[in-house]
């Protein structure tokens, strides 16, 4: 038996022990104590840094690692933002204060992150933000808006993009902040969606002050800095599918067909092998991004293709539901839902993170290599753009 081999057995026998039983909804503070668990096992962070909390294995522990939770249940979604985006970015770009200070307790589940990037008047051209923030003596001050925000009411910190330029073109007047989400500044409303349920928040800033020492990156050099955390964004959205949970997978809707005896059905037949193609494909394409990460080469752009797949696959899961269940797919008796859910969900995920044209766009440019669209406000100074409430402003 290798090492590795060893590994995977502890990992498995650990995990039979600690995630079989808990429920896939768990509560914050169950959440919160599984976290603590997973670090002190060490299975936080595997490839993290271990000057800064991590575990400083390679991947081919994350790997092994990641094999045997595929069947787990591990109820880590409030920290998915914080392990998938907030973190991988203070580990890029954050001082050495910032790294040593955020990133252990962020991986024990001691603190939960948000991202505060989407505003109502720029959500996919996320560089139009008005969110302001104003240096005044020995602090910047904020005041605005953010909205689409995952976790806001559990978070502690948020990764904020503010304005602190309007006189030069919008990428580069925007800089990056730590939030403390629980300054009195700090007001956070939850939108409910057409699921029933609060996937979302609206957050507003009024004179929240940031020290000096908070802003991640340089001053007024946030769109890199944003740019680094969509990036870290649509890998780990793209790669957090998995084809045994969703309800809408071809498993699921596989099993469907066959109890309604619709398997025999050509048309049934063709949507099938459809979804599973579209599965197959996600599942290579993160496979291959994942191999790439572990062996240190950042995806980059690629990782757009990821996202685009998975709310493609998410809306042809959606009508292959609708198709095979009927109206079964939305009326339900047995108090979950689940496919109704799904099916109310997957519109979401083709504008969460960037909607499935701005996907289009990023592949087009910078993987495929193709022109430019033009951009006539590049070199516009921000304050003389029409866009959101500044055309409210200007009387237009």
């Amino acid at each position: 038996m290798t090492d590795l081999d060893e590994y995977g057995r502890r990992a498995r026998a650990w995990l039979d022990a600690h995630a079989r039983d808990l429920p896939r909804e768990a509560d914050l503070q169950t959440a919160r104590a599984f976290m603590a668990e997973l670090y002190d096992a060490g299975y936080s962070g595997i490839t993290w840094p271990a000057e800064y909390g991590g575990q400083g294995l390679s991947a081919a522990e994350e790997r092994v690692f990641q094999e045997a939770a595929r069947d787990a249940t591990m109820p880590v979604g409030p920290f998915g933002i914080g392990l998938g985006m907030c973190g991988p970015t203070l580990l890029s770009i954050g001082t050495e204060e910032q790294k040593r200070r955020y990133v252990r307790p962020l991986l024990r589940g001691e603190e939960i992150w948000c991202q505060l990037f989407s505003e109502p008047g720029a959500g996919s051209d996320v560089a139009s933000l008005q969110t302001r923030a104003v240096r005044d003596g020995d602090a910047w001050v904020v005041n605005g808006q953010k909205v689409w925000t995952s976790v806001g009411r559990q978070a502690d910190f948020g990764l904020l993009i503010a304005r602190t330029d309007p006189d030069v073109p919008k990428h580069r007047g925007i800089t990056m902040f730590i939030v403390d989400m629980h300054d009195p500044g700090v007001t956070v409303r939850p939108l409910r969606d057409m699921t029933g349920q609060s996937h979302f928040n609206e957050i507003f800033f009024d004179d929240v002050r940031i020290a000096p020492d908070q802003v991640v990156g340089e001053v007024n050099g946030g769109w890199a800095a944003a740019v680094t955390t969509l990036l870290h964004e649509r890998v780990s959205i793209g790669m957090g599918a998995t084809r045994t949970e969703r309800p809408t997978s071809f498993a699921a809707m596989s099993e469907a067909a066959r109890s309604r005896g619709l398997l025999e059905d050509a048309a049934v037949r063709d949507q099938l092998v459809d979804l599973y193609v579209r599965e197959r494909a996600l599942d290579l394409f993160n496979a291959r991004l994942s191999q790439e990460v572990r062996a240190g080469i950042q995806p980059g752009a690629r990782g757009s293709v990821a996202k685009l797949l998975l709310a493609e696959l998410l809306m042809n899961g959606a009508d292959v539901a609708s198709e095979i269940l009927g109206p079964d797919a939305v009326a339900y008796e047995d108090g979950e839902g689940v496919v109704a859910r799904a099916l109310s969900f997957a519109p979401g995920m083709a504008l969460g993170g960037g909607t499935n044209e701005i996907m289009r766009n990023i592949i087009g440019d910078r993987v495929l290599g193709l022109p430019r669209e033009p951009q006539v406000d590049r070199t516009v100074p921000f304050r003389d753009l029409k866009v959101g409430t500044q055309v409210k402003e200007a009387g237009a």
